[in-house]
């Protein structure tokens, strides 16, 4: 399978004739080809996105929400075909990545009708003769660059609410799991989006992520990785004052209360660093649990983990696949020794863990005994690894969860309603769940603090981060200057 550029409604070779190898995770082999962009075919798509710029911006909501609500609609009827690809491409276990992808209606929709609310504001002013509004405009193309790990679920945080407010797009693909993506920009043009409106350039990000953040035609960068990577993308947006939209890593804290009824709340805890096998930014990878009940939830936990069954992502029995890559199983590999080798205790999994024999697998791992100084308390695995730490006060646990460079998001377990919403107000982190963890919604906001990013996608408030607001001032007064030496 060998998968071209998208440029203005049609598949593009790159303009070198080369492609990158995509490996399946499960094989550890080739099983598809991706386009190898470079500032040639970046180029050519944001001209298209700049050619067809002025017309989907003057097509007006209710033609732009027509789009984007069939879109949402056709997404959702391919689910299984993209969810195949995903599984395949980076190892999702299947039943989650159908879920991600048929909620895209729901996702295309709820952008859609923020198509028509697109709405600016009368400013009173002292003057009778003066009326100022504000209206809220596109900012022309925007460049959007998601993870690997939810492609489709990551790019459409950007890319639905960029097209509803009237810009236009050009995605570059991860270079690991980019098919998925390709596949909602060939159903664009079924939904009816005009050409040149959405593009996707293939590659690697220091040749086609570069290339893109550095086009003086594209206004605007929406960005998904890890924090070394966006020092890089912030630097080369700096160079044209570009502003960029960052949400990037995280080693979130997922805090258990002494009044919680542990059996209860096991699977709040393997929800949140077990699922997606680690690989997902908001992974609860730091379990901070009072010392009166830590050692019958973590054997709760390791009983559970060493019950989860690992295998072919496309297996709908499977509750783990492998790791994406093999750069990251490395990672995973050097951290969890490195974390033994510094006095953390190995409960379950490491090299010692059950694994199926052929693919890049990492056993489902609890780190005991994890103290702040230890780099798992602090450094993102983005595998399978939980590190625990234990507390004794509500101070303490607020301490630690806030003790990283990371504020993507927390978990908070407790029925204490006033503790709940006290360490959620001083919880330094974009996204706290209370009793729950994992979830997202189109109409919540998402972001992160400190080095997880800064920004937001999803809701109104993610909405708006594709406008920019104008201030419009009329005069109606028959002598409109007057002294022309004073401020109006």
């Amino acid at each position: 399978m060998q998968a071209d550029h998208w440029i203005d409604g049609a598949f593009c070779a790159p303009s070198a004739r080369t492609y990158l190898p995509t490996l399946d995770p499960m094989t550890t082999r080739p099983w598809a080809e991706i386009a190898r962009g470079d500032a040639t075919d970046v180029d050519a798509a944001v001209q298209a996105a700049h050619a067809a710029y002025p017309a989907w911006r003057d097509a007006g909501p209710s033609r732009r929400a027509e789009v984007l609500w069939l879109l949402g609609d056709l997404i959702a009827e391919h689910a299984g075909e993209m969810a195949l690809m995903e599984s395949r491409d980076a190892g999702k276990v299947i039943r989650e990545v159908t879920g991600q992808h048929t909620s895209m209606r729901a996702w295309f929709h709820y952008y859609a009708t923020l198509a028509m609310h697109n709405e600016g504001r009368s400013i009173p002013l002292d003057s009778p003769s003066v009326t100022a509004y504000t209206t809220r405009d596109p900012f022309g193309v925007v460049g959007v660059i998601p993870a690997f790990n939810s492609p489709v679920l990551l790019g459409a945080m950007s890319i639905a609410p960029a097209l509803a407010a009237g810009n236009t797009v050009v995605v570059k693909t991860p270079e690991v799991n980019a098919l998925s993506l390709l596949k909602v920009a060939e159903l664009s043009r079924e939904a009816g989006l005009p050409d040149g409106c959405f593009n996707i350039v293939h590659g690697y990000g220091a040749e086609a992520g570069d290339a893109l953040v550095g086009h003086p035609l594209v206004r605007k960068i929406f960005f998904t990785g890890g924090p070394d990577s966006a020092k890089v993308v912030g630097r080369r947006a700096a160079e044209h004052l570009k502003p960029i939209v960052t949400e990037l890593g995280g080693k979130s804290a997922n805090i258990f209360f002494e009044d919680v009824n542990v059996p209860d709340v096991v699977n709040g805890v393997i929800s949140g660093i077990f699922a997606a096998a680690g690989q997902t930014c908001v992974a609860g990878s730091r379990l901070l649990v009072h010392r009166s009940i830590a050692d019958e939830l973590v054997s709760r936990v390791a009983e559970r983990a060493g019950r989860i069954v690992l295998g072919n992502p496309t297996d709908q029995a499977t509750e783990m696949g492998p790791i994406s890559q093999e750069k990251i199983l490395r990672g995973v590999h050097e951290g969890v020794d490195r974390a033994i080798a510094q006095g953390a205790e190995l409960v379950t999994g490491g090299l010692t863990g059950a694994v199926p024999d052929q693919g890049w697998f990492y056993a489902p791992t609890i780190l005991g005994g994890v103290t702040p100084e230890m780099d798992a308390f602090s450094t993102e695995f983005f595998g399978p690894v939980l590190a625990v730490t234990a507390f004794d006060t509500e101070e303490e646990a607020l301490a630690l969860a806030n003790g990283t460079e990371f504020g993507l998001a927390a978990g908070i377990w407790t029925r204490d309603l006033g503790r709940a919403h006290r360490v959620a107000r001083n919880i330094v982190a974009g996204t706290a769940w209370i009793n729950m963890y994992r979830a997202m919604n189109f109409s919540t906001p998402f972001g992160g603090t400190k080095t997880s990013g800064s920004g937001r996608v999803n809701g109104m408030d993610g909405f708006s981060e594709f406008t920019q607001t104008k201030s419009v001032w009329v005069n109606s007064d028959d002598a409109p200057v007057g002294d022309p030496f004073v401020l109006r």
